[in-house]
């Protein structure tokens, strides 16, 4: 990463979960960070360890407004945008703006810096797939006026917006389409299958599992994630790229393996499932294992493993 030293990233959503350990990666690697979050559902506890390290500046913006930052910048990262399922249906109009006006705030600070735009596009591009896995050729099988849409076609927007001023004006562009990921920083709130399987695990109380627990995830640690973003990023790939582990589990799986680590043995609870909520998510990486030479290196019960001090400090410090 020795491409990254002494260069400038502007991050949109710096202080979300994903986003603060791009941060908090690319400070590591000498990068001067301009950190943008409105802070709607990122947390400035997630990027406290990096107040008053040279080059890190946070500034408290929406980015769906005219977006400036003074001198050179390299690149542009965008990261902003509510992205678990509590959020979006909590914020549907706010989704809809950020994944298409904070893309165009975002390419049109690109385009005048003559920097290289990054999208954190998402597997929800997919839908529920009638494809498994999913190659960066598929299209997509996604209901556009489910309530989940909002955030399906924000993105998908997103990515033809990039493309388009790929296109247009010859900008650098790179597009990751993210799958699910896990680790510290992650909202106990969020409404995701590990902090609430977690939560549940530590509380002593059933595990909540949607439907009969057979539908899959990829479950990638963060990482392995934010090494296969940055590689993308200095990479010259425009097209969209998979970044996410090709090891398909179910949530009774899940649920399951959660227990272990934690060290418990609660029974399962089941309820309905979500609208438009995906049968089967598994990326096909063939891609970035070709061109990035990336793939997931830390196993789920692993990351997990890692992963648990984080929930017992979020919770400890709720009790």
């Amino acid at each position: 990463m020795d491409e990254l030293r002494d260069s400038h990233a502007v991050v949109l959503g710096g202080a979300g979960f994903l986003g603060s350990h791009l941060c908090a990666r690319l400070v590591s690697a000498g990068a001067s960070v301009t950190c943008i979050d409105n802070f709607i559902t990122g947390r400035p506890t997630n990027i406290e360890h990096l107040v008053g390290k040279p080059g890190f500046t946070i500034i408290d913006y929406d980015v769906t407004d005219y977006i400036h930052v003074s001198g050179p910048v390299d690149y542009v990262i965008n990261f902003a945008s509510p992205a678990s399922p509590v959020d979006y249906l909590r914020w549907p109009i706010h989704t809809l703006k950020v994944g298409a006006m904070g893309t165009h705030k975002g390419l049109g600070l690109a385009l005048a810096k003559s920097a290289t735009f990054l999208l954190a596009s998402t597997s929800e591009v997919y839908g529920d797939p009638l494809v498994n896995p999913q190659p960066e050729a598929y299209w997509g099988n996604v209901n556009p006026i489910g309530p989940r849409g909002v955030y399906d076609e924000a993105k998908r927007y997103a990515e033809a917006l990039s493309l388009a001023y790929q296109r247009e004006h010859g900008l650098s562009v790179r597009i990751a389409r993210i799958f699910n990921t896990y680790g510290p920083h992650m909202r106990v709130d969020d409404g995701r299958a590990i902090p609430a399987f977690f939560q549940a695990a530590l509380q002593g109380r059933p595990l909540p599992v949607h439907g009969d627990g057979t539908q899959t995830r990829s479950l990638c640690f963060v990482k392995d994630l934010i090494e296969g973003i940055l590689r993308l990023l200095l990479s010259d790939h425009h097209g969209p790229m998979n970044i996410g582990n090709p090891q398909e589990v179910s949530m009774l799986e899940l649920a399951d393996t959660v227990q272990e680590v934690v060290g418990v043995g609660s029974r399962i609870e089941f309820h309905p499932r979500p609208i438009d909520d995906p049968q089967v998510r598994c990326p096909d990486t063939t891609l970035a294992g070709e061109v990035l030479g990336w793939k997931p290196e830390i196993p789920l019960h692993e990351g997990l493993r890692l992963t648990l001090p984080w929930f017992q400090r979020e919770f400890d410090s709720r009790s």
